[in-house]
């Protein structure tokens, strides 16, 4: 017998009774106490009890649900049926609206087909853009975010906030937080160069390190920290795929997009790949246990030229060491 206990009301629901009908009315309240009116339209037996499978009565939307619970118990948020007084709609009807929402689903499932095959193409871009300008060694990404907050309902006391925009302002080398950091890198959009000016008021620490008149209202600037580089660009493939979204200084621009080589062999390149690292390009293979004893990493996804190419990757204070080595090898 599969049952469901609440954690808020104390009640447990036994799946295995039918507690409503075909072309019955269930309510449902949410958050703040909002109401939704639902019909069921069909009750199906699986392994874990009864499934009503249900329709919004305003939006078409189609719902299911192991649990509906008596009216006469009504606790909090939750489905309930009205166990002393239960309504019904005309079959009819419900076999039209039903009819009217499959397709409505339908239609709405290949729209988000659609919508993220989309998303996909545009992160794929921003991914690619990310491998050419971030650096190796990143520890952190600067962020300005355009949040808004909505009331949801009159009495102001349920809100939401959500991000409408997020904007690339810089790289960071360090995990730490630091609101000088974070002015600087004010300055490279123009809708935050305002917080590039020393503000107090616009310091919050709570519950993260973030500059702005509000964290939940306008511009407002925070540390991406704790991923990989590879995770950062997971993470902002989508943003980065519309060019407007990255607004780096001009000195780390002009640095990613013109990264100087020096060819010191036909088979060999050095590249300037960050401010702190180089990479080193070419038919390594034989000399692979000396460029690793140099300190050298391995990467079979470096980026040299738009294209992923394997490479060693240095720090910049190795360069006339790594020089010397192929040299020997010449």
């Amino acid at each position: 017998m599969a049952k469901y206990i609440s954690l808020f009301g104390g009640t447990t629901t036994d799946t295995t009774v039918q507690v409503v009908k075909e072309n019955q009315i269930v309510i449902g309240y949410g958050p703040c106490m909002s109401m939704n009116r639902y019909v069921v339209y069909k009750v199906e037996h699986t392994a874990d009890g009864y499934m009503y499978h249900m329709i919004d009565l305003d939006t078409k939307e189609i719902r299911c649900t192991h649990i509906l619970q008596p009216l006469s118990c009504q606790y909090g948020i939750g489905k309930y049926y009205d166990d002393k007084t239960p309504q019904f709609m005309d079959a009819f009807e419900v076999a039209v609206l039903a009819s009217e929402a499959e397709r409505l689903a339908a239609e709405k499932a290949d729209a988000e087909a659609q919508a993220q095959a989309e998303h996909d193409r545009i992160a794929r871009i921003g991914a690619e853009r990310l491998e050419n300008i971030m650096p190796e060694n990143v520890q952190g990404v600067i962020l300005a975010e355009l949040n808004e907050t909505h009331f949801t309902d009159p009495s102001y006391e349920c809100r939401e906030t959500q991000s409408v925009r997020t904007v690339i302002l810089g790289f960071s080398t360090t995990t730490r937080n630091g609101f000088g950091e974070l002015r600087r890198a004010a300055r490279n959009l123009p809708e935050t160069a305002s917080l590039a000016v020393y503000n107090k008021d616009y310091e919050h620490r709570y519950p993260c390190f973030t500059l702005g008149k509000s964290p939940d209202s306008g511009w407002s600037i925070h540390k991406m920290r704790y991923y990989t580089r590879k995770g950062f660009i997971d993470m902002l493939a989508y943003t980065a795929g519309d060019e407007a979204n990255i607004r780096l200084s001009n000195a780390t621009a002009e640095r990613s997009d013109k990264r100087p080589e020096t060819v010191v062999q036909g088979d060999f390149v050095i590249v300037e790949y960050s401010d702190k690292a180089i990479a080193v390009f070419g038919d390594t293979k034989p000399i692979k246990t000396e460029l690793s004893a140099l300190g050298g990493r391995f990467n079979s996804r470096l980026t040299h030229k738009g294209e992923k190419k394997a490479g060693w990757i240095f720090q910049k204070s190795k360069e006339e060491q790594v020089r010397r080595l192929i040299g020997k090898n010449e």
